[in-house]
């Protein structure tokens, strides 16, 4: 199983990692596939340590960083990260604030250490991103970035290609396909509306197709949905150049998540996530708890649009996962997931997942290719 994009970024398989954990992206790309570091919740000197981290272990192998420069915000302009986050801060009501830390202290959530109530505004913003994109772009070994919200701005994708890596983008709409066409993009991660995180409404199963055509010959990843080697056999069936991948990471053992946020992955069902804005200010698939619930209640305050929201609940995003298991901090823990989450059992080695990818696609050809000729 190999694409063109395989010779491009020289990797075996066109298999992709989207994941937060340094870890992961090293195990991922040392088996064939490719990791993709998210780096939306860095700052630039996080970012930093985490890209040294991965240039020390992960040998000759290349890796790819995914940042996020939504086409549309509030607050968009052109000024400083610094005048932003102010300008920004002034905008969000007092009423959202207190709305969030009640719903954490109401389930016995841990305050942070230094009693601050956010984490700023992240890489929500162009302001805010560029200096990890720019940090990103320091690095020999990585090879690739993606955008997880829109097509990047016109300056970004030169930035990005002149330094002679390839530059992508998600989407979950064939509008979205057709701008990132005509923005010369590299790739095109089309997910559909079963993926977690950010995502559209659209099924992946028919989502796909449409997205490559509309390509019109730029490659398309497939994601939303893929979790066995059997829906990547079928996403490279309807004409998709490799898989983008992410839940399938967040349970394995190298992963960092607290054991109580793998637990409540590993026992949720399909049924159990849900498409809310009460985290970002965009439609994101996550599970389901106390904390999509209340935001959803009429008589509640309704969530703020990106990057506001994140304003008001980074600190829970925060607070959630470094106190997973306390009291009832799942209930109102920011879990993001797609629908394949059902298929998520038991942990596995991020060998173990991608020698099974493999295994499952080779069997499902030979079944189908059987069936063929039969």
């Amino acid at each position: 199983m190999r694409s063109e994009l395989c010779d491009k970024l020289g990797i075996e398989h066109p298999i992709f990692a989207f994941t937060h954990c340094r870890d992961v992206v090293v195990a991922v790309s040392k088996a064939g596939g490719i990791g993709v570091l998210g780096a939306v919740g860095f700052t630039p000197e996080q970012l930093k340590e985490e890209l040294d981290w991965i240039d020390a272990h992960i040998g000759d192998k290349p890796y790819g960083v995914d940042i996020v420069i939504p086409q549309k915000y509030e607050g968009m302009g052109d000024m400083s990260p610094e005048e932003l986050e102010k300008q920004l801060t002034a905008m969000v009501p007092q009423e959202h604030i207190d709305f969030a830390q009640k719903l954490l202290a109401d389930h016995g959530v841990p305050e942070w250490e230094d009693g601050t109530k956010t984490m700023g505004l992240l890489g929500w913003t162009e302001a805010t991103a560029t200096p990890l994109l720019e940090e990103a772009l320091t690095r020999d070994k990585c090879v690739m970035i993606a955008n997880a919200l829109g097509t990047p701005p016109a300056d970004k994708v030169k930035m990005i290609q002149d330094s002679g890596r390839l530059v992508g983008a998600l989407c979950g709409k064939v509008k979205q396909v057709k701008s990132h066409v005509e923005a010369g993009l590299d790739f095109i991660v089309a997910q559909g509306g079963e993926g977690g995180g950010h995502t559209g409404d659209v099924g992946s199963i028919v989502f796909w197709p449409q997205a490559v055509a509309a390509a019109e010959g730029t490659p398309v990843l497939a994601a939303g949905g893929i979790g066995t080697g059997q829906q990547m056999l079928a996403a490279m069936a309807l004409g998709c150049a490799g898989v983008w991948t992410g839940s399938l990471w967040l349970t394995v053992e190298e992963a960092h998540a607290e054991p109580a946020q793998k637990e409540s992955l590993l026992k949720a069902s399909s049924e159990d996530t849900v498409r809310s804005r009460s985290w970002t200010g965009k439609p994101c698939r996550m599970l389901k708890n106390d904390w999509t619930e209340a935001w959803e209640a009429p008589e509640n305050p309704k969530p703020l649009g990106m990057p506001l929201q994140g304003l008001v609940s980074s600190d829970g995003i925060r607070r959630t996962a470094k106190y997973a298991g306390v009291a009832d901090t799942q209930k109102v823990a920011f879990n993001p997931v797609g629908q394949v989450v059902g298929q998520i059992n038991s942990v596995e080695s991020t060998r173990g997942v991608m020698m099974r990818l493999l295994s499952e696609y080779a069997d499902a050809y030979e079944k189908v290719t059987a069936q063929l000729e039969g």
